[in-house]
């Protein structure tokens, strides 16, 4: 799939880029931000000198004297580097920082430093159908509008290894429930109600749980 326009802009001021895994956001800084540094955690090798010492963050920056804008992708998986990026923002001139993760939930639940305010919280959603050139109906209300699937040789087996990767890094790696079949069934009953109001007390019925424990899905 070549690269699609999306209805977003980057803030001008420093700011938290959230968004589902698969919504494109490397891809769209990287198209966006040509001149940033971009500093990639999923690079296993960067990911373990940052999360040794964060402070060495202030050491990519001196190397790069002329960047205004710096990515950190991945941020949630060296969480202390908000530290250092906070202590910077206080300091005359800094660079604009772009923050990206899949979920401000870690990061809160870490208690981690969300930057005191001092950053704006942006989400990228999957595509609009105004955002897509050949929008099908049919095709988006069966295989939906994330990026990764849409643009997947095999939208249906992509979207299949999506669900697999959400229940396993997003639902069971960071314990977000303990009985994970529960949480599949929430997920397809909720399916259904997409585009329509949300009846939490039908959906428990369906998943076979109580509507406290959807409530909680949901949230």
């Amino acid at each position: 799939m070549d690269f699609v326009s999306r209805f977003f802009t980057v803030p001008a001021q420093t700011c938290f880029l959230f968004g589902p895994r698969g919504t494109g956001k490397t891809t769209w800084l990287r198209h966006q931000l040509p001149d940033a540094l971009f500093l990639d955690l999923l690079d296993p090798r960067l990911h373990r000198s940052l999360e040794a010492r964060p402070e060495r963050l202030r050491e990519l920056l001196a190397g790069a004297p002329d960047a205004t804008t710096v990515v950190v992708d991945e941020i949630q998986r060296v969480p202390e580097l908000l530290t250092v990026v906070h202590a910077i923002l206080e300091e005359p001139s800094p660079p604009r920082f772009v923050l990206t993760g899949s979920s401000a939930r870690k990061l809160r639940r870490g208690g981690v430093d969300l930057l005191g305010g001092r950053a704006l919280h942006r989400t990228l959603h999957p595509f609009m159908a105004a955002e897509v050139p050949d929008f099908d109906l049919a095709r988006a209300l069966a295989n939906g509008l994330v990026p990764l699937v849409t643009g997947a040789p095999d939208p249906e087996s992509a979207l299949d290894g999506y669900a697999s990767l959400y229940l396993d890094q997003e639902v069971r790696a960071e314990g977000l429930t303990r009985n994970v079949g529960d949480f599949a069934r929430f997920l397809e009953a909720i399916a259904f109600s997409h585009g329509a109001l949300l009846n939490l007390a039908a959906v428990a019925r369906e998943c076979e749980v109580t509507r406290k424990v959807v409530t909680s899905y949901v949230d």
